[in-house]
């Protein structure tokens, strides 16, 4: 099933609009993107996983995708120069890698998309997800953000192998 996120803010889910929001600085090819520029790499990148706060979802997100409960110590590498780069780390970490429990719900579903992940190339972005939107839907760091029910339709609609594609227009 397709989902597609618009640099202008919607999100196309089964057939109706709904709001996203996407990176600060808007959003930009996939081969120029680069780490810590806060704009959405353009293309179509598959679901791979889906990570929540089993604190808030205790049975799991309904969905076909796989699933991982996320825990304290989950970390996401962001150093390019690091051999973990754009990986899942355990924290505390030597190099930078951003948080995955946090204190704010906005990683309480993460879905990890398939973005320089094959293998990763330094300096090209990490940490690329479609995660909850904050209230007003403030620009992101490159991720997509829904809200929560919006999120919850995607994940309960998607399949293994499904993608969200990120255009410009």
């Amino acid at each position: 099933m397709p989902f597609r996120a618009h640099a202008d803010g919607r999100f196309e889910l089964d057939g109706r609009i709904v709001r996203c929001a996407i990176g600060k600085a808007g959003a930009i090819a996939a081969a120029d993107k680069r780490e810590g520029d806060n704009r959405s790499p353009l293309g179509t990148w598959v679901m791979r996983e889906v990570w929540y706060r089993p604190d808030m979802y205790p049975d799991g997100p309904r969905t076909a995708l796989p699933l991982r409960a996320t825990r304290p110590e989950d970390g996401w590498c962001d150093a390019p120069g690091d051999p973990n780069y754009n990986r899942p780390v355990t924290l505390p970490y030597p190099a930078s890698a951003e948080r995955m429990w946090r204190d704010d719900p906005v990683y309480d579903l993460v879905v990890i998309l398939g973005h320089n992940d094959e293998p990763p190339v330094p300096g090209m972005g990490s940490a690329i997800f479609m995660h909850l939107a904050r209230d007003g839907y403030p620009g992101t760091e490159g991720c997509v953000a829904l809200a929560r029910p919006d999120i919850e339709a995607v994940l309960a609609a998607a399949r293994p192998g499904d993608a969200v594609e990120i255009v410009a227009d």
